[in-house]
């Protein structure tokens, strides 16, 4: 009766690793090779494929994404995709919501500009298309306008090109087609 015992929980150990291979592989996956996706810090780029790996001991399947605006490649666990705020490209209506949101007031808050930069760059790296938009149409100067400061620039420059990619990738559209477009939003408002 002991030699059973013995071997039933040696068993279960056994069992445990092979359930969860085939869990993973059989997931169906909400990205697809060549979707267009957006990844909150770095913007739009594309599927390139999903491939599997062994990193730390264990096997772990991969979205490669390719930015090619950026030259870079990065690997995201197919499992982590969502918890790291990984999604398709927003729909017509989002992008709309966007462009509208250029021709409103901007808002700028009267605190320090260490502070509000922290929030606009905080809004820039949610991958929220109306949130950089808010960016983009506050660090906005028209003509008339005081000059910004170097750190405005960077900032109004960094959320302007990721607006831009995504209305021109849910537009199928170039970068440059994108930015007058996006930058005329801007200039209506002014008009």
């Amino acid at each position: 009766m002991t030699a059973p015992k013995a071997h039933t929980p040696a068993a279960k150990p056994a069992l445990a690793p092979a359930k969860k291979v085939p869990a993973n592989s059989n997931k169906k996956h909400e990205f697809k090779t060549n979707d267009h996706v957006v990844y909150p810090t770095h913007g739009v780029g594309k599927v390139s494929g999903i491939e599997e790996k062994e990193v730390a001991g264990a096997r772990l399947e991969l979205f490669i994404i390719e930015f090619e605006k950026d030259k870079m490649t990065l690997r995201v666990p197919t499992m982590k995709a969502k918890a790291v705020g990984m999604r398709k490209l927003s729909s017509p209506e989002v992008v709309g919501n966007a462009l509208n949101t250029l021709k409103g007031r901007a808002r700028i808050k009267r605190t320090m500009w260490s502070r509000r930069a922290q929030e606009y760059e905080a809004k820039i790296d949610s991958g929220d298309l109306v949130s950089i938009a808010e960016v983009v149409r506050d660090l906005h100067r028209a003509g008339g306008q005081p000059e910004q400061s170097y750190s405005e620039r960077q900032l109004y420059e960094k959320a302007l090109a990721r607006m831009a990619r995504e209305v021109a990738a849910v537009e199928r559209t170039d970068e440059q087609t994108a930015v007058k477009r996006v930058e005329g939003m801007l200039t209506k408002k002014a008009a």
